[in-house]
């Protein structure tokens, strides 16, 4: 069984591509509006109080939006956070200059980001075959890294041709293109939230397996943050060909060869023993990362550590579709969005401070530390990640 099989099934390209493009709008936020404000003459308090609003405003945001798509459906939420998130940006772009407008424009864009990423993984198991949601998953977690691989291009592009406030409109046109697509497809307009007769005040967090899986990726944002940052500093010291962005990209890149391997292999392993492998493994890229080795390991170690991320996002995915309670599922996918940012804010703003004193061997032990945690996690609560009703099997 091919990728085709999956893309090829009704809708399923549409879904994806109109997820994809509202989710490149956002990750082009983090460049796109510090070099829009720094050209309109911010300082760098400024820029990094408004990057820290959007970020803020975002994480809190988006488990409530998660909680309003399950209680009254996807479209009704996406349309209007889609065009209040592209209002937010375009009053950015317009009044750059004046600090007042440009934070409620960041808050407003972040807390009313559109919920694409987990409406998407909401509508999979009706999108596909049974024994094909190991792939649309693997297929999922390769887009979530082309987001971050074409983000950034986009932002140069605009550069390139027009005036940095233009990546800013860019963001609002992606996002309502974006939305458009997907919010109009025949999945998301006929999915209707589960129906239950109570609703816990604490959603999918009443599952206790859930909630200890769920923290687990705080720690694998936090080794990502650091390794943001890192590279920057290390491509600053060492001659390394194409500086940081280059080993940004190999870290990329091995993520998505790791996403389309994974999809290949017909598992009879238990996902929570998948996740846990993973972990292991990126702990071992990440951990060795304090050695701060020469330029050619050290591409070694971007590759390594990409390719283990990826498949263990997929194989969560998965989970956490499996163990959250009825009615919760977008919530649920909502809390991963939010943590896994709120560990990589952390990892960055951590790291920064260790590299100003030069520290480089500290702050690559950051990461290490971030992996180690989510390794921890996973294992302190391994005997939970079992859905409901189902017998604990042997691997």
């Amino acid at each position: 069984m091919t990728y085709w099989s999956v893309l090829r099934r009704q809708h399923v390209f549409r879904v994806l591509f109109g997820s994809w493009v509202g989710r490149l709008a956002m990750a082009m936020a983090a460049v796109a509006i510090p070099l829009a404000l720094r050209d309109a003459g911010a300082d760098y308090v400024f820029i990094g109080l408004v990057s820290g609003a959007f970020a803020l405003s975002s994480a809190i945001g988006s488990p409530v939006i998660g909680r309003i798509v399950d209680r009254v459906g996807q479209v009704r939420v996406l349309v209007p956070t889609g065009l209040l998130a592209a209002i937010g940006f375009v009053t950015i772009a317009l009044a750059p200059a004046n600090h007042a407008v440009v934070l409620i424009g960041a808050v407003l864009a972040g807390a009313l980001t559109p919920p694409l990423e987990p409406c998407l993984r909401v509508l999979w198991p009706g999108l596909v075959a049974e024994d094909e949601l190991e792939k649309a998953y693997a297929v999922d977690s390769a887009a979530q890294e082309l987001v971050f691989v074409f983000g950034p291009l986009v932002v140069s592009l605009c550069l390139a041709v027009f005036a940095p406030v233009s990546a800013l409109w860019a963001q609002a046109l992606l996002t309502l293109a974006g939305v458009a697509t997907f919010a109009t497809a025949a999945p998301a307009r006929r999915w209707a939230p589960e129906k239950t007769e109570h609703r816990h005040w604490l959603g999918p967090l009443r599952h206790r397996g859930l909630t200890i899986l769920l923290l687990a990726p705080v720690g694998t944002g936090v080794a990502i943050g650091t390794l943001n940052v890192l590279v920057v500093s290390y491509a600053e010291r060492f001659e390394v060909f194409g500086g940081a962005p280059m080993l940004l990209a190999l870290n990329a890149f091995a993520a998505l060869a790791g996403a389309l391997i994974y999809g290949m292999i017909r598992w009879t392993i238990q996902p929570r023993t998948r996740i846990v492998s993973f972990a292991a493994g990126l702990l071992v890229g990440y951990g060795m990362l304090a050695t701060v080795p020469t330029p050619l390991p050290m591409a070694g170690l971007m590759l390594l550590t990409g390719f283990f991320l990826a498949p263990m996002l997929a194989a969560l995915f998965g989970l956490i579709s499996d163990l959250a309670p009825r009615g919760t599922v977008t919530e649920a996918f909502a809390w991963l969005v939010t943590l896994f940012a709120a560990g990589t804010s952390l990892g960055a703003a951590v790291v920064g401070p260790v590299l100003d004193r030069g520290e480089l061997h500290l702050a690559a032990a950051h990461a290490g530390a971030g992996a180690l945690f989510c390794l921890a996690v996973l294992g302190a609560g391994y005997r939970l990640f079992v859905p409901a009703g189902q017998p604990v099997a042997a691997d």
